[in-house]
């Protein structure tokens, strides 16, 4: 059956509150050569990874554990006719099951190590590990620009835990990472992408009143709004260029 994210992401280049020339601008800080081995950790339709292989040419590996968003993803490789591999699985069993990439593309990535939800922390050292000396990871989530009323905090942390700017950068410093490059996205790319995911939904709604999914895809809809929209003047997203040291 079809899911909020499905239904939302479709169409979209990133599936995250960030712009895809943003993404491109910290790819290129790695100096990574064509056919670099390149993993879209949690590849949603595939939108970026299928960018990142035509663009630098990268042997990118999409891994994507939802079965219904991963036959999205290969169809949409095949369309494009890009040189990307899908992994259906999780992200954490991929990983250990391949040699070290020398990037992991990390944005707005679910449970990263199998805990459900890991902490900054935790997550940020997961990933270090699976990098090879020298290699690189690019990571992308929601942060908070102000502390946030515990009714907010509450309801993220159900399914990830953010930190402020800061905290993420520190989260990664106590992983042993080198932060080389970061960014915060606009508020109006924020508000455009949930806006967009927000109106995608509203509308197969309206055409699908009667789909059996369609009152779980309604809560999701219901709770994600009013996540952005209470949670606008503490929600941000940032974006972090981190290497391994040699």
């Amino acid at each position: 059956m079809l899911s909020y994210n499905q239904i939302a992401y479709r169409g979209l280049e990133v599936c995250n509150p960030v712009e895809p020339a943003r993404v491109e601008a910290a790819v290129r800080e790695t100096g990574l050569a064509a056919g670099a081995p390149v993993v879209d950790a949690g590849a949603g339709t595939a939108a970026l990874a299928i960018r990142l292989a035509r663009r630098f040419g990268f042997a990118v590996t999409a891994i994507e554990r939802d079965p219904d968003m991963a036959a999205q993803a290969r169809a949409n490789v095949a369309a494009a006719g890009a040189e990307v591999e899908i992994v259906e699985g999780t992200v954490a069993g991929a990983l250990a099951a391949m040699e070290p990439p020398q990037l992991i593309v990390a944005l707005g990535t679910t449970d990263v190590t199998g805990e459900t939800t890991p902490t900054p922390e935790r997550a940020l050292a997961f990933l270090r590990q699976r990098l090879p000396p020298g290699g690189w990871l690019l990571w992308g989530d929601l942060t908070w620009t102000a502390e946030p009323p515990d009714p907010l905090r509450r309801i993220t942390d159900l399914t990830n835990l953010f930190a402020d700017d800061p905290g993420w950068k520190a989260a990664a410093a106590a992983a042993g990472l080198e932060l080389r490059w970061s960014e915060l996205s606009p508020q109006p790319v924020i508000d455009d992408f949930a806006a967009n995911a927000d109106r995608a939904v509203r509308a197969w709604l309206e055409a699908n009143r009667e789909a059996p999914e369609a009152a779980g895809i309604q809560l999701s809809a219901d709770r994600i709004r009013a996540v952005f929209g209470f949670g606008r003047p503490f929600i941000g997203f940032g974006l972090y260029l981190f290497r391994a040291p040699d």
